[in-house]
Protein backbone atom coordinates (compact mmCIF):
# COMPACT_ATOMS: atom_id res chain seq x y z
CA UNK A 1 0.00 0.00 0.00
CA UNK A 2 1.53 3.33 -0.92
CA UNK A 3 1.84 6.12 1.34
CA UNK A 4 0.54 9.88 0.57
CA UNK A 5 1.48 12.64 1.76
CA UNK A 6 0.27 16.46 1.47
CA UNK A 7 2.79 18.97 0.92
CA UNK A 8 2.09 22.71 0.25
CA UNK A 9 5.01 25.09 -0.48
CA UNK A 10 5.82 28.08 -2.34
CA UNK A 11 6.98 28.33 -5.89
CA UNK A 12 6.56 31.47 -7.44
CA UNK A 13 8.73 32.92 -10.96
CA UNK A 14 10.61 34.71 -8.53
CA UNK A 15 10.94 32.32 -5.50
CA UNK A 16 11.42 29.20 -5.02
CA UNK A 17 11.27 28.15 -1.08
CA UNK A 18 14.67 25.73 -0.42
CA UNK A 19 13.05 23.75 2.10
CA UNK A 20 10.35 23.03 0.11
CA UNK A 21 12.39 21.19 -2.27
CA UNK A 22 13.94 19.67 0.97
CA UNK A 23 10.81 18.38 2.16
CA UNK A 24 9.78 17.02 -1.43
CA UNK A 25 12.68 14.97 -1.00
CA UNK A 26 12.84 14.05 2.41
CA UNK A 27 9.05 12.58 1.71
CA UNK A 28 10.30 10.45 -1.35
CA UNK A 29 13.32 9.36 0.06
CA UNK A 30 10.93 8.26 2.75
CA UNK A 31 8.97 6.20 0.40
CA UNK A 32 5.63 8.62 0.26
CA UNK A 33 4.46 10.09 -2.73
CA UNK A 34 3.92 13.36 -2.95
CA UNK A 35 1.08 15.38 -3.99
CA UNK A 36 3.24 18.57 -4.34
CA UNK A 37 0.66 21.43 -4.01
CA UNK A 38 2.63 25.05 -5.11
CA UNK A 39 1.16 28.42 -3.54
CA UNK A 40 2.27 30.61 -6.28
CA UNK A 41 1.79 33.81 -4.96
CA UNK A 42 2.14 35.68 -2.27
CA UNK A 43 -1.25 36.24 -1.25
CA UNK A 44 -1.98 32.43 -1.61
CA UNK A 45 0.49 31.79 0.25
CA UNK A 46 -0.71 34.41 3.15
CA UNK A 47 -4.19 32.88 3.01
CA UNK A 48 -2.85 28.96 3.18
CA UNK A 49 -0.68 30.19 6.40
CA UNK A 50 -4.10 31.96 7.63
CA UNK A 51 -6.10 28.76 6.80
CA UNK A 52 -4.05 26.62 8.44
CA UNK A 53 -3.22 28.85 11.49
CA UNK A 54 1.31 28.57 10.82
CA UNK A 55 3.64 31.06 10.65
CA UNK A 56 5.77 29.34 7.55
CA UNK A 57 5.71 27.26 4.53
CA UNK A 58 6.83 24.98 3.59
CA UNK A 59 3.76 22.32 5.22
CA UNK A 60 3.46 18.91 5.46
CA UNK A 61 -0.14 16.67 5.99
CA UNK A 62 0.09 13.12 6.55
CA UNK A 63 -2.81 11.03 6.86
CA UNK A 64 -4.61 14.34 7.87
CA UNK A 65 -2.44 15.49 10.00
CA UNK A 66 -0.55 18.60 10.10
CA UNK A 67 3.56 17.55 10.38
CA UNK A 68 4.63 21.16 10.24
CA UNK A 69 7.58 22.27 8.06
CA UNK A 70 11.05 21.16 7.01
CA UNK A 71 12.60 21.01 10.53
CA UNK A 72 9.29 19.46 12.01
CA UNK A 73 9.38 17.02 9.08
CA UNK A 74 12.85 16.22 9.67
CA UNK A 75 11.93 15.42 13.37
CA UNK A 76 9.07 13.16 12.39
CA UNK A 77 11.71 10.92 10.45
CA UNK A 78 13.68 10.62 13.58
CA UNK A 79 16.83 13.14 11.45
CA UNK A 80 16.00 16.34 13.61
CA UNK A 81 18.51 19.22 12.38
CA UNK A 82 21.56 19.81 15.18
CA UNK A 83 21.58 22.13 17.40
CA UNK A 84 22.80 25.29 16.29
CA UNK A 85 24.39 26.10 19.41
CA UNK A 86 25.95 22.74 20.20
CA UNK A 87 29.82 22.71 20.05
CA UNK A 88 31.03 20.81 16.64
CA UNK A 89 34.33 19.92 15.53
CA UNK A 90 33.05 19.31 12.13
CA UNK A 91 34.78 22.49 10.55
CA UNK A 92 37.97 21.60 11.54
CA UNK A 93 37.83 18.47 10.57
CA UNK A 94 36.71 19.26 7.11
CA UNK A 95 40.12 22.09 7.25
CA UNK A 96 42.20 19.17 7.94
CA UNK A 97 40.43 16.49 5.74
CA UNK A 98 40.37 18.91 2.45
CA UNK A 99 44.16 19.96 3.50
CA UNK A 100 45.13 16.31 3.38
CA UNK A 101 43.74 15.65 0.32
CA UNK A 102 45.64 18.31 -1.43
CA UNK A 103 48.96 17.54 0.17
CA UNK A 104 48.39 13.93 -0.61
CA UNK A 105 46.97 14.61 -4.40
CA UNK A 106 50.05 17.24 -5.08
CA UNK A 107 52.85 15.08 -3.59
CA UNK A 108 51.37 11.78 -6.36
CA UNK A 109 51.61 14.35 -9.10
CA UNK A 110 55.01 16.02 -8.42
CA UNK A 111 57.28 13.37 -6.56
CA UNK A 112 55.36 9.38 -7.52
CA UNK A 113 54.60 9.12 -3.70
CA UNK A 114 51.44 9.49 -1.50
CA UNK A 115 53.57 9.52 1.85
CA UNK A 116 56.36 12.17 1.65
CA UNK A 117 58.07 14.72 3.60
CA UNK A 118 56.53 17.68 1.41
CA UNK A 119 53.19 16.28 1.77
CA UNK A 120 53.94 16.78 5.52
CA UNK A 121 54.73 20.01 4.88
CA UNK A 122 52.22 21.21 2.72
CA UNK A 123 49.46 19.09 4.79
CA UNK A 124 50.34 21.72 7.70
CA UNK A 125 50.64 24.80 5.46
CA UNK A 126 47.27 24.28 3.73
CA UNK A 127 45.31 23.32 6.73
CA UNK A 128 47.10 27.16 8.14
CA UNK A 129 45.83 28.97 5.11
CA UNK A 130 42.67 27.42 5.27
CA UNK A 131 42.04 28.14 8.75
CA UNK A 132 43.68 31.90 8.09
CA UNK A 133 41.15 32.32 5.11
CA UNK A 134 38.21 31.64 7.68
CA UNK A 135 39.14 34.00 10.04
CA UNK A 136 40.01 36.39 7.29
CA UNK A 137 36.06 35.57 6.32
CA UNK A 138 35.27 38.77 9.37
CA UNK A 139 38.23 39.80 11.03
CA UNK A 140 36.23 41.91 13.23
CA UNK A 141 33.93 38.68 14.87
CA UNK A 142 37.35 36.74 15.03
CA UNK A 143 39.56 39.47 17.35
CA UNK A 144 36.14 39.97 19.58
CA UNK A 145 36.47 35.78 20.60
CA UNK A 146 40.30 35.81 19.57
CA UNK A 147 40.21 38.76 22.69
CA UNK A 148 38.75 36.45 24.89
CA UNK A 149 41.68 34.26 25.79
CA UNK A 150 45.14 35.29 23.70
CA UNK A 151 47.26 37.09 26.20
CA UNK A 152 49.29 39.30 23.92
CA UNK A 153 46.30 40.45 21.86
CA UNK A 154 44.43 41.33 25.73
CA UNK A 155 47.23 43.66 26.20
CA UNK A 156 47.70 45.31 22.47
CA UNK A 157 44.92 44.91 20.83
CA UNK A 158 45.68 45.53 17.15
CA UNK A 159 47.79 41.81 17.23
CA UNK A 160 44.03 40.41 17.35
CA UNK A 161 43.53 42.30 13.56
CA UNK A 162 46.83 41.16 12.92
CA UNK A 163 46.64 37.57 13.23
CA UNK A 164 44.86 35.88 10.29
CA UNK A 165 47.09 38.11 7.91
CA UNK A 166 50.28 36.42 9.99
CA UNK A 167 48.93 33.08 9.85
CA UNK A 168 47.75 33.30 5.87
CA UNK A 169 51.30 34.74 4.94
CA UNK A 170 53.73 32.26 7.03
CA UNK A 171 51.14 29.21 5.22
CA UNK A 172 52.05 30.54 2.00
CA UNK A 173 55.55 31.13 2.39
CA UNK A 174 55.88 27.77 4.14
CA UNK A 175 53.57 25.98 1.30
CA UNK A 176 56.29 27.03 -1.14
CA UNK A 177 59.29 27.37 0.96
CA UNK A 178 59.52 30.64 -0.12
CA UNK A 179 61.22 33.64 2.01
CA UNK A 180 61.90 31.59 5.13
CA UNK A 181 63.62 34.20 7.06
CA UNK A 182 59.60 35.72 7.45
CA UNK A 183 57.84 32.38 7.21
CA UNK A 184 59.86 31.11 9.79
CA UNK A 185 59.73 33.78 12.54
CA UNK A 186 56.22 34.55 12.00
CA UNK A 187 54.90 30.99 12.60
CA UNK A 188 57.24 30.34 15.28
CA UNK A 189 56.28 33.55 17.50
CA UNK A 190 52.77 33.02 16.82
CA UNK A 191 52.35 29.92 17.37
CA UNK A 192 54.48 29.94 20.93
CA UNK A 193 51.99 32.99 21.69
CA UNK A 194 48.46 30.93 20.90
CA UNK A 195 49.89 27.56 22.22
CA UNK A 196 51.01 29.06 25.48
CA UNK A 197 47.81 31.32 25.63
CA UNK A 198 45.12 28.31 25.00
CA UNK A 199 46.87 26.15 27.38
CA UNK A 200 46.75 28.99 30.40
CA UNK A 201 43.27 29.64 29.35
CA UNK A 202 42.03 25.84 29.29
CA UNK A 203 43.96 24.05 31.50
CA UNK A 204 45.22 26.56 34.20
CA UNK A 205 42.09 28.51 33.93
CA UNK A 206 39.99 25.73 33.54
CA UNK A 207 37.25 28.15 31.21
CA UNK A 208 34.64 26.70 28.51
CA UNK A 209 34.78 29.08 25.80
CA UNK A 210 34.31 29.07 21.29
CA UNK A 211 38.11 28.43 19.66
CA UNK A 212 38.66 31.58 17.31
CA UNK A 213 40.38 28.72 14.92
CA UNK A 214 38.06 28.32 12.11
CA UNK A 215 36.84 32.64 12.72
CA UNK A 216 33.88 33.64 14.27
CA UNK A 217 31.10 31.63 12.91
CA UNK A 218 31.79 27.95 14.30
CA UNK A 219 30.82 26.75 17.67
CA UNK A 220 34.68 25.10 18.01
CA UNK A 221 35.40 24.47 21.46
CA UNK A 222 38.99 25.98 22.75
CA UNK A 223 41.25 23.06 23.57
CA UNK A 224 43.18 20.75 21.80
CA UNK A 225 42.13 21.62 18.12
CA UNK A 226 43.21 25.36 18.59
CA UNK A 227 46.63 23.97 20.72
CA UNK A 228 47.57 21.66 17.88
CA UNK A 229 47.14 24.29 15.16
CA UNK A 230 49.51 26.41 17.17
CA UNK A 231 52.02 23.37 17.92
CA UNK A 232 52.11 22.63 14.38
CA UNK A 233 53.27 26.07 13.25
CA UNK A 234 55.65 25.97 16.08
CA UNK A 235 57.11 22.81 14.67
CA UNK A 236 56.81 23.73 11.03
CA UNK A 237 58.68 26.67 12.17
CA UNK A 238 61.42 23.84 13.78
CA UNK A 239 61.32 21.92 11.29
CA UNK A 240 62.16 24.74 8.21
CA UNK A 241 64.97 25.92 10.38
CA UNK A 242 66.67 22.32 11.20
CA UNK A 243 65.82 21.48 7.52
CA UNK A 244 66.29 24.55 5.24
CA UNK A 245 66.34 22.67 2.11
CA UNK A 246 65.09 19.12 1.29
CA UNK A 247 68.00 17.84 -1.09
Amino acid sequence: MSKTAQLYRMVTDEHTCPYGIKSKYLLEKNGYEVEDHHLTTREQTDAFKAEHDVKTAPQTFIDGRRIGGHEALRAHFGKPLPDQNATSYRPVLAVFAVALGLALSLSWWSLGELLTVRAAEWFIAFSMAMLAMLKLQDVEKFSSMFLGYDLLAKRWVPYAYAYPYLEALAAILMAGRVLPWISIPVAAVIGTIGAVSVSYAVYVQKREIKCACVGGSANVPLGFVSLSENLAMMGMAGWMLVRPTLS
